[in-house]
């Protein structure tokens, strides 16, 4: 099941919760309605939020009972559904109490990077001013020099998660997402901590949706690409990762609580800009494409604010 946040185009309503079927985008809250209407035994079923940010605060609940609908609209003609170019989709979690970073986690992006491999993991913090959709542009500002691109393999949280084992670690997973984790090298750089370089405004594109765990069931092998202007620079394999999701959540959630719809980002692969020879950096207008296997692509643009 794909989970999308999306508003309808020249509509002004909130942000809704709502489901991927073949290309199109079916509302999971009149879906839920046609259910109870046309399936007695769904009666009890609570019936499931329709904004995004309180649909993953109340997972895993919320994505049970949006299950149980999609397994209902794949077999009965949903009342109401729109066309992928009549929708706009935002980022899948709109508002996540936290967002995790892991730098440095595959082998030959070290290696490029003329780093050292980690003891544990590196990790560093955005904040939501940062989170963009799937179709938004990404935004370069004046004080950096040094824009870069790095796709990931991201993990949304689907329940309260501390001092989880590695070998629980899925149960406390809603699915996975694409992040793009644009970094301003040059701002990045230019302290010991990487945070300024990390969260700037309207730069780091989620989506274009949340494929479910129960869909995506191995994450520890997927393809992830990016590319710019058509230019494959960024080829790898989850399977990669120095540290794995589960050594990942279960390392977090020792020292930090997760929370429903927490986003956590697992590192990027080799061929980065920065690394490049002589180093390639996004300039405005460029185009960038980030895809990872079994859950998609996103495509935005770099414009100069």
């Amino acid at each position: 099941m794909k989970l999308v946040n999306y508003k309808l185009k020249y509509d002004f309503a909130p942000n809704r919760i709502g489901m991927m079927l073949h290309n199109n985008v079916v509302d999971l809250e009149q879906a839920f309605k046609q259910m109870i209407e046309n399936d007695d035994s769904q009666e009890s079923v609570c019936p499931p939020p329709h904004d995004p940010e309180t649909f993953y605060a109340q997972a895993p609940s919320s994505i049970k009972t949006a299950e149980k609908v999609y397994t209902y609209i794949q077999n009965h003609q949903p009342q109401t559904q729109y066309k992928r170019e009549d929708v706009i989709l935002e980022t899948p979690v709109p508002n996540p109490s936290k967002i995790i970073c892991t730098g440095i986690n595959y082998a030959d992006h070290i290696k490029e990077m003329g780093s050292e491999p980690p003891e544990f993991p590196v990790l560093f913090s955005k904040f939501t001013n940062a989170l963009i959709g799937p179709e938004d542009d990404i935004h370069k500002i004046n004080a950096t020099k040094k824009l870069d691109y790095e796709v990931e393999l991201a993990v949304v949280i689907g329940k309260k998660a501390s001092n989880v084992k590695k070998e629980d670690v899925y149960d406390y997973i809603a699915g996975y997402t694409i992040a793009n984790d644009t970094s301003a090298r040059d701002l990045q750089k230019r302290t010991v901590q990487w945070l300024q370089g990390k969260s700037l405004d309207h730069t780091t594109p989620i989506g274009p949706w949340l494929v479910t765990k129960d869909e995506l069931t191995d994450p520890a092998n997927l393809k992830i690409q990016s590319s710019v202007n058509g230019e494959v620079r960024q080829s790898s394999n989850t399977k990669h990762l120095i540290f794995d999701i589960p050594f990942l959540i279960s390392f977090i959630s020792e020292l930090i609580t997760l929370n429903p719809g927490d986003i956590i980002l697992t590192g990027t692969a080799d061929g980065v800009g920065l690394a490049m020879d002589p180093p390639q950096f996004l300039q405005d207008g460029d185009i960038v494409k980030v895809e990872i296997e079994e859950i998609g692509f996103m495509e935005n643009k770099i414009t100069d604010r």
